[in-house]
């Protein structure tokens, strides 16, 4: 028989293996993480565990997580508030949503855009078409004063 250049590895736990299957897909949260690892079958214990090693070997990072997420919010047009519900609601601690959210300061542009291809360049004839696209906006995130300065706060009459 050949002999061995390197030992033999110990081979990787299925909850390892799930958990690098994931990251593989797509960035997540340590929250989400441990989540999708609990409800797949495997121990909470074994999964907070896995999802902790795999955030110190930096295979995980809440930081890439929310940088994407954003990326692909704001490619979506959504709004600063609806992002950070989100963000929050998968495990995000509040400073650090936060602090990513203030390194934008175009939200009032992509509120534009996101107004334009829903509704033209027209602006609101009537006040229900004012309050449509007020409700559109604020459903989509955006805070009431992009809202109120991106419809001039004054509905037609």
């Amino acid at each position: 028989a050949r002999p061995r250049l390197w030992p033999r590895r110990p081979p990787m736990s299925t909850t390892w293996r799930r958990a690098l299957t994931l990251l593989a897909r797509r960035e997540h949260s340590q929250l989400e993480l441990r989540r999708k690892l609990t409800a797949g079958g495997h121990p909470a214990p074994l999964a907070a565990a896995v999802a902790a090693e795999l955030a110190a070997l930096d295979l995980q990072s809440e930081a890439r997580f929310v940088a994407g997420y954003i990326r692909s919010a704001v490619a979506r047009g959504q709004g600063p508030l609806k992002m950070r519900a989100d963000l929050l609601r998968r495990g995000v601690a509040a400073e650090q949503v936060d602090a990513a959210l203030a390194d934008r300061e175009d939200w009032l542009e992509l509120a534009r855009q996101a107004l334009v291809k829903r509704f033209g360049q027209e602006p609101p004839g009537t006040v229900a078409d004012w309050a449509r696209r007020a409700r559109f906006l604020a459903g989509r995130g955006f805070p009431s004063d992009v809202v109120a300065t991106l419809l001039d706060a004054t509905p037609s009459a």
